[in-house]
């Protein structure tokens, strides 16, 4: 379960930021998640509280805005956003589309620090 380090690895640069701002309690930690990152949300948000323990960061919710799969067709040039992961395919044209433009995403967009 490669989440945790993941999680322990947004719990370092949140209590990295909070000593560079000089202190403070982090409230709330702001996640762009996207479709193919590789990272399981609910796997993540599990193992959550374990990252945070004895840091900074402790008792801060982790917010995960979903980014979904969107494809570009250079076929019939049309944008889509894709309901599955399986099957690249224009759901216009039909044809297959490996032009991905968004759901790669695991960024951290901001910080809630009282």
């Amino acid at each position: 379960m490669h989440e945790l380090s993941i999680a322990l690895s947004i719990v370092d640069i949140a209590a990295d930021t909070v000593k560079k701002n000089g202190g403070g309690q982090v409230e709330a930690i702001y996640l762009k998640l996207g479709a193919l990152s590789g990272v399981v949300k609910d796997a993540l948000l599990f193992c959550w509280e374990i990252a945070c323990a004895d840091s900074p960061v402790q008792g801060s919710r982790l917010v995960i805005e979903d980014v979904p799969l969107v494809v570009y067709c250079s076929d019939c040039s049309a944008r889509s956003t894709l309901e599955s992961i399986n099957q690249l395919v224009c759901p216009v044209c039909k044809n297959p589309t490996p032009a991905i433009e968004n759901g790669r995403e695991l960024e951290l967009t901001s910080l809630e620090i009282v």
